[in-house]
């Protein structure tokens, strides 16, 4: 083993537009799909690439990994459940996100059940059962919009946020 000065895992090439997108920062969000019984029918994505559109009825809009198994899932089933995850689920986000290992998949690392939308992360406290209204291609992106069906709000004590690379964890007296 080798000890280095530098990252590992730098870009000896930087994207600017990753880097701004990195400093933006946001709430962490498993968006998952399909059927939790059908262990090649069900599919999760860990995105921080999401926003809310207020209105009649309301709408998510996410840009996910066009690659990724949760594309092809959604784009099967049309529906899909997100949750936005605490600081207790790092852990469960890296597997969705493919950054670590998860013996078995992603969805044997935590508890989670089915719903009209897709499984459910069973101790997420605010969540969203969405049908997806369109897709469309933006950059290097799927972007979905999605309908919000149901919404549940629960409490946020330690809301997972993303920045710059990093999990980052609110200070205690920041968690409302």
């Amino acid at each position: 083993m080798t000890i280095h000065s530098t990252h590992p895992f730098a870009d000896p090439e930087p994207d600017p537009v990753r880097r701004l997108r990195g400093r933006l920062g946001g709430a962490v969000s498993l968006w998952t799909a399909g059927d939790l019984d059908d262990r090649h029918g069900r599919a999760g994505l860990t995105v921080s690439s999401l926003m809310v559109a207020a209105g009649e009825p309301a709408r998510l809009l996410a840009l996910i990994d066009p690659d990724s198994d949760l594309a092809d899932v959604v784009a099967d089933s049309g529906r899909c459940v997100v949750q936005l995850l605490s600081w207790e689920h790092r852990g469960l986000a890296e597997a969705f996100a493919g950054t670590a290992p998860a013996p078995g998949g992603p969805f044997l690392l935590a508890a989670f059940e089915q719903t009209s939308w897709g499984p459910r992360l069973a101790g997420a406290t605010t969540w969203a059962g969405v049908r997806v209204e369109t897709t469309g291609t933006v950059g290097w992106s799927t972007q979905l919009t999605c309908v919000v069906e149901e919404i549940v709000v629960g409490d946020d004590r330690d809301p997972l946020a993303h920045r710059r690379g990093r999990w980052l964890r609110p200070a205690p007296e920041d968690n409302h």
